[in-house]
């Protein structure tokens, strides 16, 4: 990883937690992958490693149908989160629980009608039924006592609402390069290869 040796003296590691927690479909997955490709980080979806565990059948991660549920404790996403190279995490408590001491927190929401509209576009079903859910899982992900689903106090918040895809990653991409900005000269990655920023 090219990205990884800038701003660091030989043979030190590069340590850079990004965290970017949030509601369901408001984006964050999108915008973990596209910083992670634009910045060489490693990527983990805790939630999908988490859905994983629960399939019965079917292979919708086929690398992670084999974790059981002490890979998924917080020590082994922590671990993750502090590996050499950098990483980015995407969750629902990855900034206020996961890694609290990450260098990046974002939070990406929307309302709850966009987010019902963007699951709708992908399974389909009834719209209003799409949307009750929306909001149950809502009730339930900020609700509950262990962990609940909140902004970091110090999480930048990205609202969704009326953003486009490449304005939101754009967004997240300044906000990542800044945090990264204070260790040391930026590397990106544009599509003619390396460039400093």
């Amino acid at each position: 990883n090219p990205y990884a040796r800038r701003g660091r003296t030989k043979g030190a590691p590069m340590i850079f937690t990004v965290a970017i927690d949030g509601p369901a479909a408001a984006g964050k997955g999108t915008i973990s992958r596209a910083v992670a490709e634009r910045f060489g980080l490693a990527h983990l979806d805790t939630g999908a490693l988490y859905r994983a565990v629960g399939v019965k059948g079917g292979d919708p991660i086929a690398a992670a149908l084999s974790l059981c549920p002490e890979d998924l404790a917080r020590d082994v996403q922590r671990r993750f989160a502090r590996r050499d190279g950098g990483a980015v995490l995407d969750g629902r408590d990855i900034g206020t629980v996961i890694c609290p001491e990450a260098e990046v927190k974002l939070y990406v929401t929307a309302s709850p009608e966009i987010r019902a509209h963007r699951r709708w576009l992908e399974v389909g079903g009834d719209a209003a039924e799409v949307l009750a859910q929306v909001k149950e899982r809502d009730a339930r992900d900020m609700g509950r006592a262990d962990a609940p689903l909140r902004p970091a106090e110090d999480a930048l918040q990205i609202d969704t609402s009326s953003l486009s895809i490449n304005e939101a990653v754009s967004i997240a991409v300044a906000t990542v390069a800044k945090g990264m900005a204070a260790r040391g000269p930026v590397l990106l990655l544009a599509a003619d290869g390396w460039r400093n920023e």
